[in-house]
């Protein structure tokens, strides 16, 4: 096999021209089938390879040793020349320009790299680890290192691979189709992890559309730079021991949960101003979370996103943890030194819609494959957004596969799931005229109620103790109800309404109060139809909302007192609770994505005072069964009084099995009420476990003294009262004294 081939090109075995213009100007939908060996099986060999890098082509064995020199038969640099013999063989390419020689493997010598179990699962829609075969996995094949790329593209006449590696020239890589699936295929051998890529289409029309970044990729180029990088699968870490059972009970709905919301971006920064990395920001998050006695921390949107502003809630990578703050496995890491310490980790996920920019999902093979063709089904007004169809099994797959893959890869203790309404409803935030209906004539989105309903119960059937949590702001029924109970499957659901209504009554003027009291009480109509979260989230403090505190009415000392007060009565009331960051110590702008927490106020006693506050509402919520264990469950609610609007006050026991009873007071008047009877279920003294007004947290100080004794006086329909000092603009929370 050492002899040199000397023939003339018109003696080769070469395709038609016609096919070899395909290939040269890269409008050939079938590249293996002209390229690389050919014949066998009775039938001569000839190589064909298209090189347009190099003035000269030689095959070469494995070994080195030469077997043939190609002809080169197009100006553009496609080679060929006849191998000898009739049995295929391993080979490799020696290229040369000018003075340069190397070698290289050829990828058209490579065979299909989908296994046919795997073409199936893609055509049914039913390949639960998509992240395992498409996108670029790096991987060994016939003892050659390169990467495997793999893409869902099923409209397209041409799809090639393109980066560093090839000069981003999509005629050098045009990938194998396999129709069954709809999917285009190659193994490059040399290519290596951290290479940057893209692919490139041609449309069915023969149109070349903008370069597209992989919606598998595991890694992406910070923004603005929009490429995809050969990563693979983030590596796991290994299980943390137990953390399964320990999950299991910190998400169960008889647990005390704290959710601190935040924005990696925002919540710290370099003292230049720039991003912390996944590694600082534990370093500092992890004994801050600990020290406020949160449970768990809810990280708004970490899928790789382009544009800042969005933050994160347009994501175009959902695959890739965003690099401006490291890579996939800094962020495994971050997840599992929170884990360490007994904090579970929840991230916001985006499935409601995803945004147009030109390397995106959109218009992805020159058609709609993705979204809805027609605007009136799969463009989102609201946000300049498109919406996913989700009657497609393939577009439902790569969301499954997705929401799985967190859970897999990264360890993750729960999605919350984003704008949960704007999927449920075919007209949501739409005119007449503007959405189409259903088969019905209704306005349910059919294909997305079945869709989530399937989200969750794959979630929850793979990984045990995880969380679900929907963001959804109707009054939808069962969003938190299991499928075979006709619900949608989620775990919890934010409690929108109470959010609405009590931050409005706050917003008012206390002598105005007593016309809005309901505001505070409705909620408590419906807050055991639902597994809720209380959320005051970082929707409330942005777009000229103003801060929390800022809410407020009043000079200085009230707005503060008016938010201690909310909170204690946001912690006393049934609901799991979720709290933004920058409202744990009253934050008095609104929050601005491109800076980090005003930290520095602190320094002053009033938001320090609030954030002493906050630390012991979640000391005092998870050290007392009666505030969490039965959140759900009407029998662990009772009002005491919730009619008395003219004075802006009202009182309710929250009950526990085997443990004593809490009684909240609130007092939204700045008018200490002295005196005033409230009705308990025993006798005995009762211990003031927390005062909003405490001169602790910057109140003025009035109260009970710390203990009250319950007289044997009839009130509210009870057997004991109590007298109490309710102080000005302030939450009481109170406890028998155990024997």
């Amino acid at each position: 096999m050492t002899a040199m081939i000397g023939a003339s090109p018109e003696r080769l075995l070469r395709p038609e021209q016609r096919q070899i213009e395909a290939i040269v100007r890269a409008t050939h939908g079938d590249p293996f089938a002209i390229l690389g060996l050919h014949g066998g099986c009775g039938r001569p060999l000839s190589l064909r390879v298209f090189a347009p890098e190099a003035d000269a082509v030689e095959a070469v064995t494995t070994a080195g040793e030469r077997v043939a020199t190609l002809a080169r038969i197009h100006a553009e640099g496609f080679f060929l020349a006849p191998i000898p013999g009739e049995r295929r063989f391993p080979y490799r390419l020696r290229l040369r320009r000018g003075q340069s020689q190397w070698e290289a493997d050829d990828p058209y010598r490579f065979p299909p790299i989908l296994a046919e179990i795997d073409l199936e699962l893609l055509a049914e829609g039913n390949h639960l680890k998509l992240y395992e075969i498409l996108g670029a996995q790096p991987r060994v094949l016939e003892g050659v290192d390169g990467v495997a790329f793999a893409l869902w593209a099923p409209s397209a006449a041409r799809v090639s691979v393109v980066g560093d590696f090839n000069g981003w020239d999509g005629r050098r890589h045009p990938m194998r189709h396999r129709h069954r699936a709809g999917v285009w295929e190659i193994f490059i051998p040399g290519v290596r992890r951290g290479a940057p890529y893209k692919f490139e289409l041609l449309g069915a029309d023969g149109k070349l559309l903008p370069q597209k970044a992989d919606p598998l990729a595991f890694r992406q180029e910070k923004p603005p730079a929009t490429a995809s990088i050969v990563h693979g699968p983030a590596d796991r870490d290994a299980h943390l021991e137990g953390w399964t059972e320990r999950r299991k009970a910190a998400n169960a709905l008889d647990a005390p949960i704290s959710i601190y919301e935040m924005h990696l971006g925002s919540w710290m920064r370099g003292a230049d101003g720039a991003f912390l990395s996944y590694d600082a920001i534990a370093d500092l998050l992890i004994p801050y979370l600990k020290d406020m006695g949160f449970t768990h921390v809810e990280l708004m949107p970490v899928s790789e996103f382009p544009f800042d502003g969005s933050w994160g809630y347009q994501p175009l990578g959902l695959y890739a943890p965003t690099s401006r703050f490291g890579t996939p496995e800094d962020f495994a890491r971050f997840v599992r030194r929170l884990h360490e310490e007994g904090l579970l980790v929840l991230i916001d996920w985006v499935a409601a819609h995803f945004p147009s920019d030109p390397h995106g999902l959109g218009q992805f093979d020159g058609t709609a494959i993705y979204e809805h063709a027609d605007p009136r089904s799969g463009f989102h007004h609201d946000w300049n957004t498109l919406i996913y169809n989700y009657g497609r099994k393939e577009v439902a797959n790569y969301l499954f596969a997705n929401a799985l893959y967190w859970f897999d890869h990264f360890d993750i203790d729960g999605l919350r799931a984003d704008a949960v309404a704007s999927m449920l409803y075919l007209d949501y935030s739409r005119k007449a005229g503007e959405w189409l209906p259903n088969e019905f004539g209704g306005n349910e989105n059919l294909a997305a109620i079945a869709f989530l309903k399937r989200l969750n119960e794959l979630a929850y059937g793979a990984f045990p103790g995880i969380a679900t949590i929907a963001e959804e702001s109707t009054a939808w029924p069962g969003v938190s109800r299991p499928t075979y109970l006709g619900g949608l499957g989620f775990g919890y659901k934010w409690n929108m309404g109470w959010m609405h209504d009590t931050l409005s009554y706050m917003s008012h003027e206390p002598i105005h109060r007593k016309y809005h009291h309901d505001q505070l009480t409705f909620g408590l109509l419906y807050a055991f139809s639902e597994n809720f979260i209380l959320p005051l989230s970082h929707d409330e403090v942005v777009h000229g909302k103003g801060s929390l505190l800022a809410k407020m009415p009043g000079d200085r000392w009230q707005k503060f007192a008016n938010l201690r007060a909310y909170l204690g009565f946001m912690w006393g009331h049934p609901g799991k609770k979720l709290l933004f960051m920058g409202g744990e110590f009253a934050q008095t702008r609104e929050w601005n994505h491109d800076r980090a927490l005003d930290w520095h106020e602190l320094d002053d006693p009033g938001h320090r005072g609030v954030q002493s506050l906050v630390r012991d509402l979640n000391a005092l919520y998870r050290g007392t069964p009666a505030l969490y264990q039965k959140d759900g469950d009407l029998s662990g609610f009772e009002w005491v009084e919730a009619n008395d609007g003219e004075n802006s006050v009202l009182a309710f026991l929250r009950h526990a099995d085997g443990a004593p009873p809490a009684l909240v007071v609130c007092n939204f008047t700045p008018v200490v009420r002295y005196g005033y009877r409230l009705g308990v279920p025993r006798g005995g003294q009762w211990r003031e476990r927390l005062n909003t007004d405490a001169t602790a947290y910057g109140g003025s100080g009035v109260g009970n003294l710390e203990l009250v004794k319950a007289e044997p006086v009839p009130s509210h329909g009870r057997p004991c009262s109590l007298s109490l000092t309710l102080p000005p603009l302030a939450t009481l929370i109170l406890e028998p004294q155990e024997l």
